[in-house]
C-alpha cells in the first residue's frame, strides 16, 4: 500500500486572487518582507498495489479530477506505508 501526498497550485502565469488577499493581510500585520503568497490544495491518498504503476494511477487521478491542468500544476510524493 502507498501513501501519496498531492499538492496542487496555480501555474505561475495565473493570477491567484486568494493569495493576493492573504498577502495584503500579511502586509497589514506588518510583515512587509513577504513578497508572494500562493494558495493551493493538498490531498492525501492511500492506494493499494495493483497491476498499474503507482505513478500512472496518481497522474491520471490528478489530471482527471484533482487539478485543472489548464490553470493548475501539481506535484506529489509517494511513500510506502511501511515508511509512514
Amino acid at each position: 500500500m502507498y501513501f501519496v501526498k498531492v499538492y496542487v497550485t496555480y501555474k505561475d502565469s495565473v493570477l491567484d486572487p486568494q493569495g493576493e488577499a492573504v498577502k495584503g493581510a500579511v502586509h497589514r500585520l506588518g510583515f512587509e518582507e513577504i513578497e508572494e503568497v500562493r494558495i493551493g490544495k493538498y490531498f492525501e491518498l492511500k492506494i493499494e498495489n495493483s497491476h498499474r504503476s503507482i505513478e500512472e494511477t496518481v497522474e491520471e487521478i490528478c489530471d482527471k479530477l484533482l487539478a485543472n491542468v489548464n490553470m493548475e500544476t501539481y506535484r506529489y510524493e509517494i511513500v510506502t506505508m511501511e515508511e509512514v
